[in-house]
């Protein structure tokens, strides 16, 4: 890109804008001219300039510079940050006070000289670029502290040979900037490895933004991701950065992105090959730097066999792919979880509890945690909750039999109806999560989205 941006010159005598064009041209990204000050609008949001250069005498008034000032509150009102730099060949002291106090960056007098003229330019060019700095690093702390970056302290816990090669593998990865694709089942965790990921990489202490691909409706896919400018659509009441431009210099974290359709797969994959994205509402590419670490529980490889993922998108996000185990094939690892949220959770609700007898030991890991990890935090709190005495005992967990729903069923009696088959794995995952929607569509490996869509369907 060339030094001075993209400039606007706006000046009612057409020799000016001719020599201003031909001495800016090899400077410039881009010029645009025009004698008209009723086109700034049009200017301002389609051509988004970075420099405006504005006459301040227009032919209706040559001398007291009013039209001038019109025009850069019209600039203003569009781009607050808008860098002018005001032009006249009636120059004083007054004119270029007042221009300052009125919003202008800076003023030059006709006839310029060249290098003057050029520093000038320079200058605001220089300014502008802070302004994005700024704007960007406001963008990244308002994304940071809405918790985007989830738990920095997060333990991760276990020493079962499954783990341990999956420590084993992010640490063989500290070095890289590798795009990862992190494969496992809801609840097992993939979002704590992302982080882990991150903090042992050349990116940490860089921006870590995630985003849950499974949560957003379509419709709001490419607002969230690639962002948007003042007035894109209804809402819009002020530009916002999307998630891969706040993340950028540090790393995306796209949960669920099996989820993802297949229109909006290939938008995402038009922005990873080209490394830049376009704003709603603009035309201005912006430049990104991210390392994207991906996750989903979905069996992606299958997806791409039946048409659902594309492939190339696959080989773009999966330069390694990490597999977390489920947790009944950590063996141990469960009570050593199970202990972990115990000390959490007492601490939290203050009650005196040491730990678990061995009947309820026995019982934890003779369960099968279809939820994973998740579920027996989820267990762990809800005993901690309801328990008393120093020990929990089998009877403060409420865990469900796998059998259970079928040993009441009537043999002569199978339950085929597929509509039937799906409210009643919707009644039990919401019993299950005690109401709690984002823990119960966990549960059935949907969207939480998903679900509020079936609940609203079946009335319940």
């Amino acid at each position: 890109m060339k030094a001075l941006g993209k400039i606007l010159i706006v000046d009612d005598n057409e020799d000016v804008l001719f020599a201003l064009n031909l001495l800016l041209e090899p400077y410039a990204e881009k010029v645009k001219v025009t004698t008209r000050p009723d086109r700034i609008t049009h200017f301002m949001t389609t051509f988004e300039p970075d420099i405006v250069l504005l006459d301040m005498n227009f032919s209706r008034d040559a001398i007291s510079g009013q039209e001038g000032f019109d025009s850069l509150k019209q600039i203003l009102d569009i781009d607050p940050q808008a860098v002018v730099i005001f032009m006249t060949a009636y120059a004083d002291t007054d004119k270029a006070v007042k221009a300052i106090k009125a919003g202008a960056t800076d003023f030059i007098s006709k006839p310029w000289e060249k290098e003057k003229l050029l520093a000038t330019l320079s200058s605001g060019m220089k300014l502008r670029s802070s302004q994005r700095e700024v704007n960007l690093l406001k963008e990244q702390v308002e994304v940071l502290s809405n918790g985007t970056t989830g738990s920095p302290d997060e333990q991760i816990i276990g020493d079962s040979p499954a783990m341990q090669e999956v420590f084993s593998t992010v640490e063989k990865l500290s070095t890289t900037d590798a795009n990862i694709l992190i494969l496992g089942e809801n609840g097992t965790g993939k979002d704590v490895i992302a982080r882990l990921l991150y903090r042992h990489s050349p990116r940490c202490g860089k921006p870590f933004v995630n985003i849950d691909l499974g949560s957003i409706p379509e419709q709001l896919f490419e607002s969230e991701l690639f962002g948007y400018e003042k007035g894109a659509f209804t809402d819009a009441r002020k530009p916002k950065a999307g998630r891969m431009e706040v993340a950028t210099g540090g790393t995306l974290f796209l949960d669920e992105i099996g989820n993802l359709s297949l229109p909006m797969q290939a938008k995402l994959l038009t922005a990873i090959e080209k490394r830049k994205i376009t704003r709603l509402g603009s035309t201005h590419d912006i430049a990104i730097d991210v390392r994207l670490i991906c996750a989903t529980n979905a069996d992606i490889h299958r997806l791409v066999e039946e048409g659902n993922f594309r492939q190339d998108l696959l080989y773009r996000i999966n330069t390694i792919e990490l597999h977390i185990p489920p947790l009944r094939e950590r063996g141990n690892d469960i009570l050593l979880l199970a202990e972990h949220f115990l000390q959490r959770y007492a601490r939290k609700y203050q009650k005196e509890m040491r730990g678990l007898t061995r009947e309820a030991k026995n019982k934890l890991l003779k369960y099968a945690w279809p939820g994973n990890v998740r579920e027996l935090q989820h267990t762990m709190e809800r005993a901690v909750i309801l328990g008393d005495g120093s020990l929990l005992r089998p009877e403060n967990f409420l865990l469900q039999s796998p059998t259970a729903s079928r040993s009441h069923r009537k043999e002569e009696e199978p339950l085929l109806n597929l509509e039937q088959i799906e409210r009643s794995a919707i009644e039990r995952a919401m019993r299950l999560s005690e109401g709690n929607l984002t823990r119960a569509a966990e549960y059935l490996g949907i969207t939480r989205f998903a679900l509020y869509r079936k609940l609203e369907k079946m009335g319940l």
